[in-house]
């Protein structure tokens, strides 16, 4: 049985890890929770008893415990210890080493995997000072689970919402095919290029042609390749989404600008996995001014794009390289062909157009082809699923 150490810091999301109690107890897991001080402003430690089934921890120094040194007794006895809710202020805590109370004291003497899900105000999230101290929980192996976009308490919108205890739950087991939950940095010393999002071909000064790409899937690939211990850049077209902590991002906007960053890191990157929509064809000429209305039809002369898989693909000193291919039918004959006409190392294919998955949802099945083998993963959290397209690369690279 895995055994959790769930730390609550006070915030008004504190309400959301009763529920992640639950969940994980209905999911095997033994669990024991040490709340601070502000955290029992906003929940009793009642409640956490009652769905926990253990007493609450809240003191530093307990007289309870043989030597008062319950701190260094819950660190070994955890297999995980996963802050839920981790404020600003217990991020920043964590961060420098100040251990002032038995939660900050606990991740000190804590040898397990550690994982946080922020929450907190867009403001205090989007602080250069808090992204730094994020930032250095990444260098120190600590694995970091959202924040999510949406509207928050305080009634403003923006990043800072913890992530759904079903979500936790869902990244936290998706480690769970071992016998142990252990993060497995198996793609250290590897450099991971990953194309993400979609390109907009401008056709006039507010004009342009894009696709529905929301660049989730991208996005989830970079952050499971920086938990396997990677190196990560990440190529961006224009998106909705906060940039991973911890990449190397390179923001781009035309299928130009994303061939020629591409282009530029290919050869210094071990694996490339091109998981960007990019436009097939551009307008031939940009207008320079705005296209007037005026005939019933207009004529639009395109122009091929370059092919970015392919050319990544005949490099003389050429990455692993990785494609997408988002289908609407046919998906694996087209796979197939596409795997083989670019010459490319493995095909990553899944249903658009269709009522789950795909474009702008949040979960998504793939179907992965390379020379003499395939394998299906089956519908689920985009976060989830690229863990298991990371290990499978990986499985591939004999490097696990």
């Amino acid at each position: 049985m895995k055994r959790i150490l769930l730390g609550v810091s006070g915030g008004i999301a504190v309400y959301k890890s009763a529920e992640l109690v639950r969940l994980l107890r209905k999911q095997g897991a033994e669990v024991q929770v040490v709340m601070t001080q502000s955290a029992m402003q906003f929940i009793s430690p009642l409640t956490f008893q009652a769905l926990s089934g253990n007493p609450v921890h809240t003191e530093f120094l307990d007289a309870d415990v043989e030597n008062a040194m319950g701190h260094i007794s819950l660190a070994r006895w955890a297999d995980v210890l996963l802050i839920a809710p981790a404020t600003a202020n217990t991020i920043a805590k964590l961060a420098h080493g100040l251990a002032d109370d038995l939660l900050s004291t606990l991740y000190l003497a804590a040898t397990c995997p550690v994982f946080v899900a922020p929450a907190m105000n867009q403001a205090m999230w989007n602080k250069t000072v808090t992204q730094e101290n994020v930032e250095t929980l990444f260098r120190h192996g600590i694995q970091v689970i959202g924040p999510e976009q949406g509207d928050q308490a305080c009634g403003e919108t923006g990043y800072g919402r913890m992530t759904e205890p079903s979500a936790i739950c869902t990244q936290l087991f998706a480690l769970a095919e071992h016998e142990t939950l252990e993060v497995k940095p198996y793609l250290a010393g590897h450099k991971v290029l990953i194309s993400a999002g979609p390109t907009c071909e401008p056709l006039d000064p507010v004009r342009y042609l894009t696709n529905r790409s929301s660049g989730k899937m991208g996005y989830a690939l970079a952050i499971a390749a920086l938990n396997a211990g990677a190196d990560v850049t990440l190529v961006s077209g224009p998106v909705a989404l906060a940039a991973p902590v911890g990449v190397d991002l390179i923001k781009v906007t035309t299928a130009e600008q994303m061939y020629q960053a591409v282009m530029a890191k290919a050869t210094s990157h071990s694996i490339y996995i091109g998981a960007a929509a990019v436009a097939d064809y551009s307008p031939v000429l940009s207008q320079p001014e705005k296209i007037k209305k005026h005939d019933e039809q207009l004529t639009l002369v395109l122009q091929k794009t370059k092919d970015i898989l392919a050319d990544v693909a005949v490099l003389h000193d050429r990455p692993f390289t990785v494609g997408f291919a988002a289908e609407t039918h046919d998906l694996e004959n087209y796979a197939r062909d596409k795997l083989s006409r670019k010459n490319v190392d493995m095909i990553a294919a899944n249903w658009v157009g269709q009522e789950q998955g795909g474009f702008d949802s949040d979960q998504n099945a793939l179907h992965v082809f390379w020379a003499g083998g395939d394998k299906i993963l089956p519908m689920t959290d985009k976060a989830q699923l690229a863990e298991q397209l990371m290990a499978l690369i990986a499985e591939y690279l004999k490097v696990v």
